[in-house]
């Protein structure tokens, strides 16, 4: 009992800090390449879209809704028990396109300047030449990594209020919003801010460089 005395506080401040400020994620695949890399450990802000009782998810306070370019963690459509990471491209009543490599939003191609060639994490290829852009969404610019041999999802989207269309980095290697649709307002878990460790078993080990990295 005396033990659980001293511990209760502990727990609560614990439960109280993933439910309201923030949670760590890790990140598994490399859909999100090159801002984010396998084995690297997120603090995402649970406040920055609103917040949530756990367990029931009811909203109890309405923050600021996403803007184009956050990354951010939601529950996945398909199967609300899986978290995924992607970038919002799209606001409600927004039209996204994608053709080409290239990104529309609202009948707008967004800029996107080559920088060169990318290179893998571990030096390990995924299916061919990686070219690396800097995409400028509008005041937010951010990397992303296309194949240029390689077909991606395609196709024209009417995003419907109260929803969201959010794309991987890696364009040619991401599950979003071009194959299941929309991610409504109600599936947002927060946004991404920081990697305050990574750490990859396959390769490496930790990766002191990446730590304390903000998320653009």
């Amino acid at each position: 009992m005396d033990y659980a005395r001293s511990f209760f506080p502990v727990l609560l401040v614990v439960l109280v800090l993933r439910s309201f400020v923030a949670e760590p994620f890790r990140i598994p695949s490399e859909s999100m390449l090159p801002t984010l890399q396998v084995g690297d450990f997120i603090l995402v802000s649970k406040y920055s879209y609103d917040v949530r009782l756990p367990v029931t998810g009811t909203r109890i306070l309405e923050t600021s809704p996403p803007e184009r370019g956050d990354v951010a963690v939601f529950h996945y459509p398909v199967d609300p028990s899986i978290n995924y990471i992607k970038r919002i491209v799209g606001l409600p009543g927004d039209e996204v396109a994608y053709y080409d490599q290239q990104l529309f939003v609202n009948g707008e191609p967004v800029p996107a300047q080559e920088i060169g060639p990318y290179e893998v994490p571990g030096g390990q290829p995924i299916g061919g030449e990686m070219i690396r852009y800097a995409e400028m969404l509008n005041d937010h610019e951010h990397a992303i990594v296309v194949n240029p041999g390689r077909p991606s999802l395609e196709g024209e989207f009417q995003v419907p209020e109260g929803a969201y269309f959010a794309i991987g980095d890696n364009r040619n290697y991401s599950n979003d919003s071009r194959r299941w649709g929309y991610v409504p307002q109600d599936h947002l878990v927060g946004k991404a801010r920081m990697i305050w460790m990574h750490w990859n078993w396959q390769e490496d080990g930790l990766d002191w460089s990446r730590i304390g990295t903000s998320i653009r």
